[in-house]
């Protein structure tokens, strides 16, 4: 270490014997500016200030009071800051744990299927006999009829256009197979390529089952390994994830190879396909293919597993999170014309849900919703909320129509269980739409997007409405809820108006089958639970009178099926105007209900720049305004002057504005050399504020100024400039300058 300095004595100078072969590190993070909590952090500082108070001048009293008050306020924004953090890490993860729950969920069947498929082909291998322990360490196969010696291979139809949500997929098949007994290796098309070889997907066989490589690949180290007790009254799968980016001869050897040792090695194979059952036919030679015997299985669609996301996380309000119009109808549109893939859709998800506690002052009250008692949680801890965060609360956008009398605690509370209530009762209308919207192959992914829109929420917008027809025989019943038989915001062609029409054509068999899934959604509405209750007993004393007509039928051989259509459209009209009654009363958009902003999130411009975003325009950016993410003493307060203690990367881009479209070289290093070899002030300035300070001087002062240090640094900076995309080589007539690529900021 170097010896330390006192602020008189000059630092140590280098020996310059050594400086050219002893560089120094190019750059050094800089301290950065002592936060206000540091001056609290100890008892006797917080004594020590108060006795230099007591003597000081008035004014300095007055000031101490101002930076008094500043703590006070720091220490608040640090606190809730502290609970937005810890809000955001307890919902994302009951997010991500969901989202991982419902996608094993649907994959659970086809891997039970598979199963029973692996077991049922390992009895037909093994159904000539088990073969002796001698026999099964020979050095060579078996020698059996051509049909035992072919290889089960269950073909896995994806559906997915990329690869990457079949990484998780067939991982969680091999974890299921192992847990059911198999022995399970999960192999990629990286193991097949030409350039491994055969010897690769051998090696990476062996290192996942032996738990040894070989030096030499040698089957018969497989053959030897599974002989052994434990080992051989399991079958032997082979998962392939994505068979398609294989190397077609790789893989036809390596399926040649297991197919000799078939009967002594019982592999199974498992190959991913995401085109069509032709893929194996234009990837595989006759002679390969000829050793396979394919079975289909099918996955779930990418659009059926983004249902039961969204029906999982965004339809629940006890997740405390939810996303705006703009930004669901961005999602889906990145979903299903970008990338196409539930990995993309989750981790935008995520940045949304992060820019959302970040952002939002209030989130951290969303914590609320993941309690089963949210009032009394709410209720306990924040109805005694400082007066700036009530302020705060109440001056939100969405409460300015709804402007409460008294600002309390107590008022937040209740208008916090008001919003849950009201989210609550929109997704039950939600639920009830998809199920009706089923029969018509809607997704509720645009369900959901469409019931966010805040124009859907007019109930004075009755002119471009669509209605379902004028039935004069309305029960009585229902007439205090069907207003006038119109769709209150519904345009034509709309989803919503789709899955409204929809129930009208319905007949009494599915009708009675909608009936009852609406009546398990609606169960914390009260009102449309009765209703459809009424109907539900309605339609059972329709039926039978329907029964009755139909025995009167058989016996006058003459069936009235004008009439029984017409009773079955009368039943199905007064389920859709209850519907229409119910997405007109309870299907507010979030985005309209009071305190909305505390748990949703509608910045699709920052969604967007985070995601699509311009990565060189960013770099030069931060490049220019480094000093804003490293807050150190000696560049904060500089502005935009250059220093020389600034990042030397930051200092050779902005002396390159100073240039055009092609910059000397030369030039540009004088003017990077006079930058770093100015001299610095910062210790004369701040030498009585802080030791720290003086420690900086000594380190500025003592950095090896060489020539060739300098050098260093400077090639160092371009390369970075270079690899960044920002500058490239001139033509080679023209060495000693360099060119700019990017522009426009």
């Amino acid at each position: 270490m170097a010896p330390s300095a006192t602020p008189d004595s000059p630092p140590s100078i280098p020996n310059p014997d050594n400086e050219e072969n002893s560089l120094q590190p190019f750059f050094v993070l800089h301290k950065a500016i002592p936060q206000k909590s540091g001056r609290k952090a100890s008892g006797p500082g917080k004594t020590r200030r108060k006795i230099d108070l007591s003597s000081a001048s008035p004014k300095s009293a007055k000031i101490s009071k101002v930076e008094a008050v500043e703590d006070e306020e720091y220490d608040d924004d640090h606190h809730y800051e502290q609970l937005r953090i810890e809000a955001f890490d307890l919902v994302w993860s009951r997010i991500e744990t969901t989202i991982k729950d419902v996608l094993r969920e649907i994959n659970v069947n086809v891997f039970d299927e598979i199963h029973r498929w692996v077991r049922q082909c390992f009895s037909t291998i093994r159904s000539p006999g088990t073969p002796g322990v001698s026999e099964i360490t020979r050095s060579y196969p078996l020698f059996t009829d051509l049909t035992c010696r072919q290889i089960f291979t269950g073909l896995v139809f994806t559906k997915n256009v990329e690869f990457v949500d079949d990484l998780l997929t067939f991982q969680e098949l091999g974890e299921h197979l192992k847990s059911c007994g198999s022995h399970v290796c999960n192999l990629s098309s990286l193991d097949f390529s030409t350039k491994n070889g055969l010897g690769g997907c051998l090696r990476s066989l062996l290192k996942q089952l032996v738990t040894v490589t070989p030096e030499a690949a040698d089957i018969a180290i497989l053959a030897s390994w599974y002989s052994e007790e434990g080992n051989y009254s399991n079958p032997l799968v082979v998962i392939i994830d994505d068979m398609e980016r294989c190397s077609g001869s790789v893989l036809a050897d390596f399926i040649m190879l297991l197919s000799e040792w078939v009967i002594k090695i019982p592999v199974i194979f498992i190959m991913g396909v995401t085109t069509t059952v032709d893929a194996p036919r234009n990837l595989l030679p006759a002679n390969a293919l000829q050793k396979l015997c394919p079975c289909k299985f099918i996955l779930g669609s990418p659009a059926e597993r983004m249902d039961a996301i969204v029906e999982a996380v965004l339809l629940k309000s006890c997740f405390g999170f939810i996303v705006g119009y703009k930004v669901a109808n961005f999602l889906r549109n990145y979903f299903l014309k970008q990338d196409g893939t539930i990995t993309s859709f989750v981790r935008a998800l995520k940045i949304a849900c992060a820019k959302h506690f970040y952002m939002e002052q209030l989130s951290f009250m969303a914590r609320g919703l993941l309690e089963d008692c949210s009032q009394s949680f709410w209720s306990e801890k924040y109805v005694h909320l400082p007066k700036g965060m009530l302020k705060c609360a109440f001056d939100l956008p969405s409460c300015e129509k709804n402007k409460m009398a008294e600002e309390t605690g107590e008022n937040l509370a209740n208008g916090l269980s008001d919003l849950k209530n009201s989210v609550n009762n929109w997704t039950s209308v939600v639920h009830c739409l998809y199920e009706a919207g089923k029969f018509q192959n809607i997704r509720l992914l645009d369900i959901f997007c469409e019931a966010l829109d805040p124009a859907l929420y007019n109930l004075n917008a009755l002119d471009h409405q669509v209605g379902i027809g004028n039935d004069s025989a309305k029960p009585s019943s229902l007439d205090h809820c069907l207003l006038d038989g119109r769709y209150s915001g519904l345009q034509k062609g709309s989803f919503i108006s789709q899955a409204v029409r929809r129930v009208r054509d319905l007949p009494l068999a599915p009708l009675s089958q909608l009936l009852k899934t609406w009546r398990k959604h609606c169960e914390e509405i009260t009102e449309f639970c009765d209703k459809v209750k009424e109907l539900q007993s309605m339609l059972k004393h329709e039926d039978n009178d329907k029964s009755l007509k139909r025995d009167a039928a058989d016996i006058l051989k003459r069936p009235s099926c004008s009439t029984l259509n017409m009773e079955d459209m009368k039943m199905s009209d007064k389920a859709a105007k209850l519907m229409q009654y119910m997405v007109r009363k309870y299907l507010k958009p979030i985005e309209c209900l009071p305190f909305h902003e505390i748990i949703c999130f509608k910045h699709i411009d920052i969604l967007q720049s985070a995601l699509i975003g311009y990565p060189r325009r960013k770099i030069q950016l931060d490049l220019l305004n480094s000093h804003n993410y490293l807050q150190c003493n000696c560049c904060n307060k500089s502005g935009n002057a250059i220093l020389p203690s600034m990042h030397d990367t930051s200092i050779m881009y902005t002396l390159a504005q100073e240039h055009g479209d092609l910059i000397n070289l030369h030039d540009w290093y004088q003017s990077f050399k006079t930058i770093v070899l100015q001299p610095s002030t910062k210790g004369k300035h701040k030498v009585k504020q802080s030791p720290s300070s003086k420690k900086g001087k000594y380190i500025n002062d003592s950095q090896d100024t060489s020539e060739a240090s300098i050098q260093a640094r400077f090639c160092r900076a371009l390369t970075e400039l270079q690899i960044t995309g920002l500058f490239r080589m001139s033509s080679k007539r023209r060495r000693d300058f360099v060119q700019r690529v990017a522009f426009g900021l």
